[in-house]
Order: C-alpha cells, then structure tokens, then sequence
C-alpha cells in the first residue's frame, strides 16, 4: 500500500462495529488486525490469518510490553489473595468500630471516602463499601440507589486518577506499545485532564453535602423515607473465606508495599530521576513486592498452607487473563494501524473536516458510545487509543489531552450503560434492583457527561 486512502480505516471501524454489533471485544480486535493484514500484504484470508496470529504473538516479544501482561496476571493473584487473607473484613470492621458514622449524611460521606482510599481494583471498591454501608444507609432511611451510585462513581474514576493499578498498567502498556515517548509522563499528564473522572468524583460530593437528588433518585429518596426500603437481599460477597480472622494489617501493609514501591523503582531505574524511570518495570515489581508481603503474612498467620496460596495466585490469574488477551490483541491493532498509516490519514481527513480544538470532544464522544454499547470501557480503551495516538502524533500535539478523552468517554459510557460489569456488581453490592440503579444513576453520568463535553471543548481551544 503505497499511498493513504479511506481503506486504512477499515480494521479499526471493523473492530468498532463488530465490538458494538456482538459486544465481543476479543472477537473484534482480532478481526480487526486479520483484515489489517489482508490489506497490508493482500495475500488471502488465510495466509493474512497466519500474519494477525504471528503479530498477536510478536506483541510478547516486545519486553515492555510483556512486562506490563505479567504485572496483569500478578495484580490478579495479589487482589484475590488480598481478599482471602480476611483484609477485607478487618478493613470493614475497623470502619464499623469507628462509631463517627451518626446520620445519613455521614454515612454518605463514608462510602464516598472509601471509594477514595481503596484504589487498588474497582470491584473490592465497590464491595467493600456496599458491605459497610448499605446496613446504615438502611438504619438512616438513605435511599440503597444512593449508596449504588455513590460507590459506582468513585470506584473507576479513582482508579484512573490514582493509577497504581490494573488500570493504570493496562493504559501504560497500551501506550508504551503504541509507540509512545516516556509513556508513564503521558499518562501522569493525563491525569488532570480526565474531567469525566474528575467531574464524577467531585459531582458525589456535591451531591451528598447538598443532599442533591435528580429526577428518579428524588423519587427513591422519597420511597425510603417512608421506611419502603426496595432492593435485594443478595448479600454482597467479598471472596473471603468465613473462617478467616479479619486482620486489618493484612490490608495496609501490602497497599502501602505497592504505593511505595511504585516510586522508588521509577527512581532505581531512571538512575534517581522518577520521570525517567520505566513504567512498565517499575509497576512489575511494585505489584510483586505486594503480592510478597500478603503471601508472607498469611504463611505467617498460618491462614493458608502454601499449596492453597499457589492455587489461589492461579485463580487469581486466571481472573486477569481475559484483560491480558485484550491488551496483546489492541497493542497488535494499534502496530498494524500504524503500519497502513490510519493515523496519518484519519489526521489529514478530519484536520480539513473538523476544527483541531474539537477534536477531544469528538473522541470523548465515540468512546462514550462505544463504551455503552459494549459495557467496557476497558475494550473502549483497547479500540480508541490505537487510533487516538497516532492522530495526536500526525497533527504534533501533546498526546495527553487525546488519551485523556478516550479514558473520559470510556468511563462515561460504562457508567451510563446497562450493562457494564462495574454497574451490576454495584447494583449487588447496594442491594438494590439493578434497573433502578442504572435509572437513578443515569441523570448524574449525563450532567458529569456535559460538563466534560463542554470542558474538553475549553482544553482544545487552549492547548491545541
């Protein structure tokens, strides 16, 4: 292919309609790279089927790259061991004895600060503070649908903002392999200019300090004063097995082990410059030496023979491998992308169609579709960012404020959407209907939405 034209955007709008048409991100990426191959080399179905399969595989080879799929399957058995090893309940019960919660206000306040404190994975946000919270949300007549959105909003948005996660290391590894200089400075860069995760957070707290209840969650306010408490009664499980001792130091060392460690192997490898550092290196052993320090303690607490820790560091695993096989298959999108130059192309396309200042907000709106219509906004990231990066990178602007649109638009939609995973454990962890959840919660996704959208079109007009 020696010149740019429409085709080159056929494998990414293959992967886009196939991920919205069967909601099957796996199957669309791959799809989307087999017919990259096709049009690359124009050798066949079959023959181009060999080449996507060997650059699936050539992704491995990239040491970077690996490096962040291993921390993936590391973070898995650190989380579940985590929550094995009664760290959750000791968190729990340690909040329960705190006795500061008197009325609904502060109850409200407790679950918003939870999601703010515990930042290492969404769903043990969200558990966590639906098992602590939803008896008093009860006990002060506050609507369960509050306490769903409340731990809804500041589970993902946390997690971005504060990326010493699986989420922070599957955006790192998406940009590193997609060619991104000093991908971690990027991705810091981005952090302020993720308004959707900003806008969310900071709309909670508005809304529990000025007792702020839209269109349905007035409604569900006013059914719960009268004492009609409607939800479920599924308790919501943590993973942990009953006959462990709640130990809260099984949660505090090991998430202060992986926030200090985070920094100082950013020092060690950019020979003590932090933003030198290797991101992809530096989040390996970060989540290793957590995963060590939970693992001694339980051996030491005697809480789990060392046959049991092995197989639950392989359920663990087991449990991150699907995000791991999303990451390998986008950063192979974004490589055969690159290749048939769709960034160039879509770059001079939209750069005689649509003004450059708009372009975050048009980016922040795809991904907000995608992300509903799928129910992941980590498959949206998987899509949008092979085509975000390369755009930046062919009109020569700062890729931050392009990243941060995708990881806004991807959070929007997955809160919006029905059936994104963050928004059923939700709807179970505040024991209440999940319909009525995505009912209540919708109104505030849509203001947070449109002060973005009008936020990102700000951003453009200043920095590009």
């Amino acid at each position: 292919m020696t010149e740019l034209s429409w085709i080159t955007l056929l494998p990414p709008f293959l992967a886009i309609g196939l991920a919205l048409l069967t909601r099957q991100v796996y199957l669309a990426l791959f799809a989307g790279i087999w017919l990259g191959y096709f049009l690359l080399n124009q050798s066949g179905f079959l023959p181009s089927l060999a080449e996507a399969i060997d650059a699936v595989i050539a992704v491995l080879g990239n040491p970077g790259d690996a490096r962040v799929v291993v921390f993936t399957l590391i973070i898995g058995a650190f989380i579940i061991t985590l929550e094995r090893s009664g760290a959750v309940s000791g968190f729990v019960r340690f909040l329960e004895r705190s006795r500061w919660v008197t009325n609904g206000k502060r109850a409200q306040w407790m679950a918003w600060l939870i999601g703010i404190v515990i930042f290492i994975e969404s769903n043990i946000t969200v558990l966590v503070a639906g098992t602590v919270s939803r008896p008093l949300f009860d006990r002060f007549r506050v609507a369960r649908e509050k306490l769903a959105y409340i731990i809804d909003s500041t589970s993902a948005p946390i997690c971005m903002l504060i990326p010493l996660n699986a989420w922070g290391a599957f955006n790192l590894g998406l940009l590193d392999g997609l060619g991104v200089q000093d991908p971690l400075k990027v991705l810091l860069a981005s952090i302020p200019l993720n308004l959707y995760a900003i806008t969310a957070v900071a709309l909670t707290a508005y809304t529990i300090s000025r007792n702020y209840n839209p269109g349905p969650m007035a409604s569900a306010q006013v059914r719960t004063h009268s004492g009609d408490v409607d939800g479920i009664d599924i308790a919501a499980s943590t993973g942990e097995r009953k006959h462990v001792k709640p130990r809260l130091i099984n949660m505090l060392l090991p998430v202060f082990t992986l926030i200090l460690a985070m920094p100082l192997g950013l020092w060690i490898t950019g020979d003590g410059e932090i933003f030198a550092g290797s991101g992809s290196t530096s989040v390996l052993w970060a989540s290793f030496a957590a995963l060590t320090v939970i693992s001694l303690l339980v051996i030491f607490q005697r809480s789990m023979t060392l046959e049991e820790l092995s197989h639950t560091w392989m359920e663990g695993a087991g449990r991150m491998l699907p995000l791991a096989v999303i990451l390998v298959l986008a950063l192979a999108l974004g490589a055969i992308s690159k290749t048939l130059g769709t960034g160039d192309y879509v770059a001079g396309m939209v750069g005689d169609a649509i003004p450059m200042a708009f372009l975050p907000l048009v980016i922040f709106l795809v991904a907000g579709v995608i992300a509903f219509s799928v129910g992941s906004s980590w498959g949206t990231f998987s899509i949008m960012l092979p085509i975000a990066i390369p755009v930046a990178s062919a009109l020569g602007a700062e890729p931050a404020l392009f990243v941060a649109a995708v990881l806004s638009g991807g959070i929007f939609g997955d809160h919006a959407s029905p059936i994104s995973d963050t928004t059923i454990v939700s709807s179970l962890a505040a024991g209440t209907e999940h319909i009525d959840h995505v009912r209540t919660q919708l109104p505030y996704a849509l203001i947070a939405g449109a002060i973005s959208a009008v936020g990102f079109v700000g951003l453009g007009l200043l920095l590009l």
